[in-house]
């Protein structure tokens, strides 16, 4: 007999008597007591309860929403005034008032490419009150950016619907030499280092316009960052900056038409209808080259599903309006709406997207 045949049984009766494999083992179940009828109805009256509980919170949210909005709403903005952040939140923020007959505030809260104002709207009371102009920066650039952010894009948001796109569009001082993107690649190439640009800031999608443009070319130019696209863009209408690179809605289209700067070439894949006179980068030398700016809005995490699903309904409703769409267009913005399960896949897939460019071009993950 070996050794596993002489092994002891673990329990029951047969403790401490040989086995052998044709031996067979009897294990006894515990023994558990049935409830008395007392502590079952005990149960019940709270199972019943907590049931009655998760009713009350459900119609409860639900009365909300139909109520919704019942005081002013904010929609913080991470960027200053005047940008194109700015803009299309102010016009979103107009088209909700006008739907709602209720006051929207914008609530600018600027610094670090969209963080801080993200930040708060992460933290605020998940209410419906507050919402965020969320957009490529806060939500895509930045992730993919940063180790340590205040908040996570994904777990800390209730993504709400897109709200538009837009290019970029890279715009030079109109006493400049260079009137083309081939004139800016080739000045580059035989000045490198020379050429001066600024943006609204480090880790904004105008600043990573040009760090994928400077991937793709083989070109080194220098990235000036301002706090906010109207500062960068005064320089160079003022001729204290070369070249800028903005969102195409507020300022930079405004000044294209004024003939205050010349616009060189929108980052999209197609040209903008407000200024078809400016190429697209890919057709002028950079084949595949596409960047295209978003724009959404989000809520806190935890804000109740039936204010989520209304304020989607609602910007969907006021979105589709002409007049709105109009004006959106008119400031160089294609008005774009979605479910909010589409926006987060929006939203993962340009994390991904950007975190590739952000390798490619060996910036720093700090």
């Amino acid at each position: 007999m070996n050794a596993d045949e002489n092994r002891s049984a673990p329990c029951g009766e047969g403790r401490g008597i040989p086995l052998s494999r044709s031996t067979p083992r009897i294990f006894h179940a515990p023994f558990i007591a049935p409830a008395s009828p007392s502590t079952l109805s005990a149960r019940i009256r709270v199972c019943l309860r907590l049931v009655a509980v998760a009713v009350a919170l459900a119609v409860s949210a639900s009365a909300q929403a139909q109520e919704y909005p019942t005081k002013p709403v904010r929609v913080i903005v991470g960027y200053p005034p005047g940008g194109g952040v700015d803009t299309g939140a102010r016009l979103v923020a107009a088209a909700l008032g006008e739907l709602w007959g209720s006051t929207v505030l914008v609530d600018n809260r600027p610094g670090a490419t969209g963080t801080i104002g993200a930040d708060i709207a992460a933290k605020a009371t998940p209410d419906g009150y507050t919402l965020l102009l969320c957009q490529i920066a806060s939500h895509a650039i930045n992730p993919a950016r940063y180790k340590k952010l205040p908040y996570d894009h994904l777990r800390d948001f209730a993504p709400i619907s897109m709200v538009g796109t837009t290019p970029n569009v890279i715009v030079v001082n109109p006493a400049q030499p260079i009137k083309t993107v081939g004139d800016l690649i080739a000045y580059a190439r035989a000045n490198p280092g020379k050429l001066n640009y600024g943006s609204s800031g480090v880790g904004a999608s105008p600043h990573m316009s040009v760090e994928l443009l400077i991937t793709m070319t083989r070109i080194d130019i220098v990235h000036v960052p301002y706090k906010g696209a109207a500062l960068a863009l005064s320089d160079v209408m003022g001729g204290q900056m070369q070249m800028m690179v903005g969102n195409l809605p507020g300022g930079p289209l405004t000044a294209i038409r004024a003939g205050k700067v010349h616009g060189l070439g929108v980052t999209s894949a197609t040209r903008n209808a407000r200024v078809p006179e400016v190429p697209t980068i890919a057709e002028s030398g950079v084949p595949g080259y596409d960047v295209t700016s978003w724009y959404g809005i989000c809520a806190p995490a935890r804000t109740p599903k039936p204010i989520v699903a209304r304020l989607n309904a609602d910007l969907v409703q006021a979105l589709a309006r002409p007049e709105v769409k109009q004006r959106l267009a008119d400031q160089g913005i294609d008005a774009v709406t979605s479910t909010p399960e589409q926006f987060l896949a929006h939203i993962k897939a340009e994390t991904a997207k950007w975190a590739k460019v952000v390798q490619d071009a060996k910036l720093p993950v700090e």
